[in-house]
């Protein structure tokens, strides 16, 4: 995964591009009837149940376009919450409590639902040894706060990006000519260039999966598409030689019966790529 001043990076580019694209040469709506120096106080209130997120990014939105605002939390992020609830006070500059507040609502709904969700899968895992991991689905430009949301809701990240993981898939698999071209292309890309990084190799069969433990130095293989007896199968034949993750249309119903397949890892891109925003509501005090 990428570093935690890496992630943070991506946290205030996130911030900058947002309020580039939301307050331009100005909020003239607030600037053609607040006062520059008016002041006033905004609360966060929760409108339907489920797991808080984005308190954290909020206050960083909050410093962003005045650092003299003041947050004042009474709920952290990936607490349980339910309509009334009040999340966070910020009180200081009015102008800057209106520039802000449609990014924090944006970010904070959207971060709260991806939580609220992966909470579900969560559950449903209690008793396994299966831990949810995220995907690269996810809205494009808003990467870093929904792979975070996942964290908040006890999920795992995934790699972060194309860059800090080799993930042979089908498709690379086909391109390249077959799987142990791949992986020897591969091992011999990233010492040609110096690089460390960990090589995941995707199986369509059970097949794959015993050409793929032909060769050393694979982190996890993939097991995609493959029903229940075939995924029990494959976690017997991987044994502990590397990681096992399964994927492919794993939803509610049955993520429970692969993860007593005895898989490691289930991957899911509807954590962020199927969800509605959680409902919350910035208003005056």
């Amino acid at each position: 995964m990428i570093s935690e001043k890496q992630f943070n990076n991506e946290l205030q580019l996130i911030i900058q591009n947002a309020i580039r694209e939301d307050v331009g040469d100005g909020d003239h709506s607030s600037l053609a009837c607040i006062p520059a120096s008016a002041t006033g106080k905004a609360k966060l209130i929760v409108k339907e149940e489920g797991i808080i997120a984005g308190v954290a990014f909020a206050k960083m939105i909050f410093e962003y376009v005045d650092s003299n605002l003041i947050v004042e939390t009474f709920i952290a992020d990936g607490t349980p919450v339910k309509k009334g609830d009040v999340v966070f006070h910020v009180s200081g500059s009015s102008q800057a409590i209106l520039k802000s507040e449609r990014l924090v609502l944006n970010s904070m709904q959207r971060m709260s639902a991806i939580a609220t969700k992966t909470k579900s899968y969560v559950d449903l895992l209690a008793g396994t040894k299966t831990q949810i991991l995220d995907t690269r689905k996810t809205t494009p430009g808003f990467r870093a706060c929904e792979k975070w949301a996942v964290k908040i809701g006890g999920g795992e990240n995934h790699r972060f990006a194309l860059y800090d993981m080799v993930m042979l898939k089908d498709n690379h698999i086909d391109f390249a000519g077959g799987i142990t071209l791949a992986i020897n292309k591969t091992k011999a890309y990233l010492k040609e260039n110096n690089l460390d990084l960990k090589i995941i190799v995707e199986a369509r069969d059970l097949d794959e999966i015993k050409e793929i433990l032909e060769s050393d130095g694979i982190y996890r293989i993939l097991i995609d598409n493959l029903d229940f007896e075939d995924t029990k199968k494959a976690v017997a034949l991987i044994g502990d030689q590397c990681q096992t993750e399964s994927s492919g249309n794993i939803n509610e119903n049955t993520i429970r019966a692969y993860a007593e397949c005895g898989v490691d890892f289930i991957s899911s891109g509807a954590l962020t790529h199927s969800i509605y925003n959680m409902d919350l509501s910035l208003k005056a005090l």
